[in-house]
């Protein structure tokens, strides 16, 4: 049966400039109920822009975007949300507990959420400290926390990982697919690829406030992947390769031979056609290309808006 439940989001060629910069350049996407979405680029790509729009705190220049299919309006929709789009800001001599309290007043959701909220990020037995006795990872999980507490449907989170060492980052990892697993749709921008491969099932590529892509993770990451070759004569090498017509690219890149299969040829497979022409291989490497090569890739071209 056809899925018939509306986005939750849609953007239809959302676009912001700042005078001469083009900060966010025409940009359409759709975020789905259920999914785990990574908002990729470099600092300065359009992501927080983008973020700031469709959460109504920025104005956007032209083009539009509608929740729920256009069945409510950004005031409605922000009461089923919930977001971080900067750095957590409380109270810093009120404690956890009565921070969230403050939250759940201004967002009108009862104060049983508190509890439960402060569970899922792992701060339930530091409720009643102060919030400047936390650290930054402690703060940031805080900050998730008083997003959590009007049970919201999607939730926005912008770089939640920024400036936290390697303990603080696995933390906000494992929190991020905790809250998925309980059903919650996340938007999580950042510019990490690490981050974004480990949480997320889809990606948003931004560069210059350009989409270069819109899909699943597994789409850039489950390719034919590529051999790295080298043998004595890789000038025959490649020559062999390109009449077992198998290679989608054929490149050469400091004394290796890159080849790119188009469709799934097994190393031995190759090792044993090359042996029969006296290509004998003194390295014979079978690659698939990170999220990080993908995204090197794609961005190297310039598509149109």
């Amino acid at each position: 049966m056809e899925n018939t439940t509306p986005p939750i989001l849609q953007l239809h060629r959302l676009d912001k400039k700042y005078g001469k910069i083009h900060a966010v350049n025409a940009l359409s996407l759709t975020i789905e109920k259920g999914n785990v979405y990574g908002l990729l680029g470099p600092n300065g790509s359009g992501k927080s822009t983008t973020l700031g729009m469709v959460l109504n705190v920025i104005n956007p220049s032209s083009g539009s975007f509608s929740w729920y299919g256009g069945s409510l309006d950004v005031h409605q929709a922000l009461k089923r949300i919930g977001a971080i789009i900067e750095r957590p800001n409380f109270y810093p001599y009120m404690t956890a507990a009565q921070n969230l309290k403050l939250v759940c007043r201004i967002k009108q959701c009862h104060f049983d959420e508190i509890e439960p909220a402060l569970k899922l990020v792992g701060l339930w037995e530091r409720r009643d400290s102060k919030f400047s006795t936390f650290s930054l990872g402690m703060k940031q999980r805080l900050a998730i926390a008083s997003a959590l507490v009007n049970q919201p449907e999607l939730l926005i989170l912008d770089e939640p990982a920024n400036g936290l060492d390697p303990e603080g980052i696995h933390h906000i990892r494992e929190l991020i697919g905790t809250i998925a697993q309980r059903g919650t749709t996340v938007l999580l921008a950042s510019h990490l690829l690490d981050e974004v491969e480990k949480v997320c099932s889809h990606l948003i590529v931004l560069k210059n406030g350009v989409k270069y892509f819109e899909g699943e993770v597994a789409e850039l990451t489950n390719t034919h992947g590529y051999f790295k070759l080298a043998t004595a004569n890789n000038s025959a090498l490649i020559s062999a390769l390109k009449k077992m017509k198998l290679f989608s690219n054929i490149t050469s890149q400091n004394g290796f031979v890159l080849a790119y299969p188009e469709r799934p040829v097994a190393p031995e497979t190759l090792n044993e056609k090359l042996a029969t022409q006296q290509l004998f291989l003194s390295t014979l490497d079978y690659k698939n290309p990170s999220l990080e090569e993908q995204f090197l890739s794609l961005t190297q071209n310039t598509p149109q808006p």
